[in-house]
């Protein structure tokens, strides 16, 4: 015998928000959740840059003398099969290319003969935008608290890969960072570099499988201000 159990989307485990045929009938409320700025997010979906790391919980209930059959089912859009099909009743998943996904969530609570089928009304979304990487010429590190630190320009999107290095022009490695939000303070080996061009290599990749290869150099201009004066 086979029922069709309707629901509504829970934000939390352990939060009794369904509406099933019967409460004595096992049922499931799937979250999925995130971090974000160091705060655990529960959504239905995500509209953003990569890497996106999500957890996404079953959160079965009324289960009773049942056993649970998992299926999660990623997709992406325009595709009829999942590229992806996993079994636990937890799993995370870090989403590394750009595109529109889908994550559905299919139980089968088994108890001898007896099969309730469970499926998700609407699937999570996750949409991962298209890399973007830009980088400054020049950087004013005197300590007035405005762009005294090299960085890539605000806005960069969908970096999964990076690596920046910073030489001298006798080919001297002075600093290397692997994070697209990290940068230089105009220091090496704990002492300020003098004002001069530098040479800047990264080397990363976007989600869309773009890949930047960035040589240029770039200004220390410490004696500048950012109206444009000189400071002596």
């Amino acid at each position: 015998m086979q029922r069709f159990i309707s629901f509504l989307l829970t934000l939390v485990c352990g939060i009794i928000t369904i509406a099933a045929q019967s409460d004595d009938l096992p049922t499931a409320n799937p979250v999925m959740t995130y971090t974000d700025d160091g705060q655990e997010v529960s959504e239905t979906q995500y509209d953003g840059s990569a890497p996106f790391k999500a957890t996404f919980k079953a959160c079965p209930e009324h289960t009773g003398n049942y056993t649970s059959l998992y299926e999660w089912r990623f997709t992406r859009s325009g595709e009829t099969a999942p590229f992806l099909v996993r079994y636990d009743q937890d799993t995370e998943y870090e989403f590394l290319q750009s595109g529109t996904f889908s994550v559905e969530l299919r139980v089968s609570f088994v108890q001898g003969t007896d099969t309730l089928a469970y499926e998700m009304d609407e699937p999570f979304s996750i949409a991962i935008s298209e890399s973007k990487l830009e980088v400054p010429n020049a950087f004013t590190p005197n300590g007035d608290g405005v762009n005294d630190v090299f960085r890539v320009k605000e806005g960069y999107k969908s970096i999964v890969s990076f690596k920046a290095m910073v030489f001298d022009r006798w080919g001297k490695k002075l600093y290397e960072w692997i994070d697209p939000a990290g940068g230089w303070d105009g220091r090496s080996a704990g002492h300020a570099v003098p004002d001069g061009g530098y040479y800047l290599n990264i080397q990363a990749r976007g989600a869309d499988g773009k890949h930047y290869n960035i040589k240029k150099v770039i200004n220390v201009l410490r004696g500048y201000t950012e109206s444009g004066t000189t400071t002596e």
